[in-house]
């Protein structure tokens, strides 16, 4: 077997299974009601299939004989961009109102931090005590 047709091979599989998350994201975006739910479908899946087909491409150019650096930008392009396209979608939905607001944090200083509260905090014990089963 040639270095040409193992990256022939390389390359529909990996049109292969990004055609497989793509589609899986299509049907996420159809199928789900609310914007939130629907937001995870396309951004998710959709950047790991776009990266399978974009690297197909730099596998098939590389088998040609030529390199390709357009797509390792799209590539580049799109990692970047799909997360910061997904949260502004969240933001917007929240303050639509379209969905359901996120519970408001405690209203201590420990929701964030690794602080822990004065009453769960552990007392040492002593090295030789045995721990009490219940």
């Amino acid at each position: 077997m040639s270095a040409e047709m193992i990256t022939t091979y390389a390359a529909a599989l990996c049109l292969f299974v990004g055609s497989g998350f793509i589609l899986v994201g299509v049907i996420g975006l159809l199928k789900f009601n609310d914007p939130m739910t629907r937001l995870h479908a396309p951004t998710k899946v959709g950047t790991i299939g776009i990266g399978m087909l974009l690297l197909a491409s730099i596998l098939h150019s590389f088998s040609l004989g030529s390199s390709s650096m357009h797509e390792l930008l799209i590539m580049g392009f799109l990692f970047v961009t799909a997360p910061i396209s997904a949260n502004f979608i969240a933001k917007v939905s929240i303050h639509r109102k379209a969905c359901e607001t996120p519970p408001e944090p405690p209203r201590d200083d420990t929701w964030s931090t690794l602080n822990q509260p004065e009453g769960d905090a552990i007392a040492p014990e002593a090295p030789d005590a045995v721990p009490e089963k219940l």
